[in-house]
């Protein structure tokens, strides 16, 4: 039987996933194997929901949000017994290698897969919140601070019309790459990030002061991660007398059609992907540094801790007033 190549999107959706998989579909295609879509992640190839992908497949999908194949999270990944049936499933399906395209979950199932069932697996970094550590970027983050950052800017009528403070939640449950750049460049007052200590009362100082030099209306965006969006507005409230609300963009970040940066990484990636396996290379993770396509050992990549740009938050906080 003609050797294969697997490809599965896993954990939250991220726009780009798509660009992603037509990358890994037609790569392998021209290299000569036979391309398996595996939906709804590891549930799928558990489940058997396998299907042969062709060139025509994976017609105009470059530039759909979302995913074709599905995805979704597996608890029973994380016990060994399950990881050896999916590889069992890869092995009947004569699979040359994998590729998992999702978070830190999605690469530990990859390592367990490639350690547990000798399967060649190579991971790409699909998530929104760019917190992978391995990597400077990650599919799906231009999407979302572009489609955060437009909602922004909508919001920012009805403040100026209402004389208010918007506080406004952006996703990152861990990170708040997404959070840091909104705020910048949509001239907000003040970000507040998990990797950053904050001070609510210099932050209600800071909207006063802005208010007495005749400044009507404010932003203030906070990471998910947080978890006191509702505190924030409710102490700015108290401490400004300025009418606050919160506003939870949620997952509507996580939608839309990926920009051209995110369809570019994701076919570079997924071109890498399968250079990869068809080398022989496993256990690997790609990402980008220097705006260069890298990969790295998954293990490694996931014992990294990714800085955060401090000095990027310092010209977050001294430009705004």
């Amino acid at each position: 039987m003609q050797k294969a190549i697997g490809v599965l999107t896993s954990g939250g959706d991220a726009p780009g996933m798509n660009a992603a998989v037509r990358a890994v579909t037609r790569a392998a295609i021209r290299k000569g194997y036979r391309v398996i879509g595996i939906q709804r992640g590891y549930n799928g190839l558990l489940n058997g929901e396998c299907e042969e992908l062709s060139c025509r497949d994976v017609s105009d999908i470059i530039q759909r949000g979302g995913t074709i194949l599905y995805t979704a999270r597996c608890k029973e990944f994380m016990q060994e017994e399950y990881v050896k049936k999916a590889a069992e499933k890869c092995k009947e399906l004569n699979m040359e290698g994998l590729v998992v395209i999702g978070g830190d979950g999605s690469f530990r199932g990859a390592a367990d897969l490639s350690r547990i069932g000798n399967i060649r697996c190579i991971g790409l970094p699909g998530t929104i919140d760019n917190d992978i550590q391995c990597t400077e970027y990650t599919i799906g983050y231009d999407t979302a601070m572009n489609t955060a950052l437009e909602m922004i800017d909508k919001l920012r009528d009805t403040s100026q019309s209402h004389d208010r403070c918007s506080v406004v939640e952006v996703m990152g449950r861990r990170a708040g790459w997404i959070a840091l750049n909104v705020a910048i460049a949509s001239g907000a007052i003040a970000c507040v990030t998990p990797e950053m200590p904050y001070d609510i009362n210099a932050i209600a100082d800071k909207i006063i002061k802005a208010h007495e030099s005749q400044k009507e209306h404010f932003i203030v965006v906070v990471a998910e991660g947080v978890e006191a969006s509702d505190e924030i507005t409710k102490k700015i409230n108290e401490l400004t007398g300025i009418e606050t609300r919160l506003t939870v963009l949620g997952h509507v970040q996580r939608g839309g059609m990926p920009t051209l940066r995110d369809r570019v990484a994701a076919s570079q990636m997924g071109y890498h992907a399968v250079e990869l396996i068809d080398r022989g290379v496993t256990n690997r993770v790609v990402g980008m540094k220097d705006n260069k396509i890298i990969d790295v050992d998954i293990q490694e990549a996931l014992s990294m801790k990714k800085p955060f740009d401090e000095e990027l938050y310092r010209v977050c906080n001294e430009i705004t007033f």
